[in-house]
C-alpha cells in the first residue's frame, strides 16, 4: 500500500462497521479498497492518474465495475495528505452513515 493508503486504511477505513478489503481482486483488476455490502470501490490515486492515458484506461475500469453494479469513489493522493476529513466524510456519505455510527 502507498503511504496515503496506509493513512486511510489505519486512520479511518479500518474503523468502520463494515468489512473492508484491501487489494482485492475484482474480475480482471486490484482495488485499492472493497466495502462488498455497499458495493463500494475505493481508491486512491497518485499523480499518474492524472495523465490522458491514464485518466481514459480509468474510466473504462470505472464503467466495467459500474456495469457489475460496483460505486467507485476516486480521491487523489493529495486530497487524502490535505483533505483528509472531507475525504472521510464523503466516503461516510457514499456508506450512508455517520460520524456517530463510527462511536458504537
Amino acid at each position: 500500500m502507498t503511504r496515503e493508503e496506509k493513512h486511510l486504511w489505519y486512520d479511518f477505513l479500518k474503523k468502520l462497521p463494515f468489512n473492508v478489503k484491501r487489494q482485492m481482486m475484482i474480475g480482471d483488476y486490484i482495488v485499492d479498497f472493497y466495502i462488498a455490502s455497499a458495493k463500494i470501490v475505493i481508491e486512491i490515486d497518485g499523480r499518474q492518474h492524472s495523465m490522458p492515458e491514464n485518466k481514459e484506461s480509468d474510466l473504462e475500469r470505472d464503467k466495467k465495475l459500474f456495469d457489475k453494479g460496483i460505486r467507485v469513489l476516486r480521491y487523489s493522493n493529495k486530497s487524502v495528505n490535505y483533505n483528509f476529513n472531507a475525504v472521510c466524510s464523503d466516503i461516510m456519505k457514499n456508506l450512508g452513515i455517520t460520524a456517530a455510527d463510527l462511536i458504537k
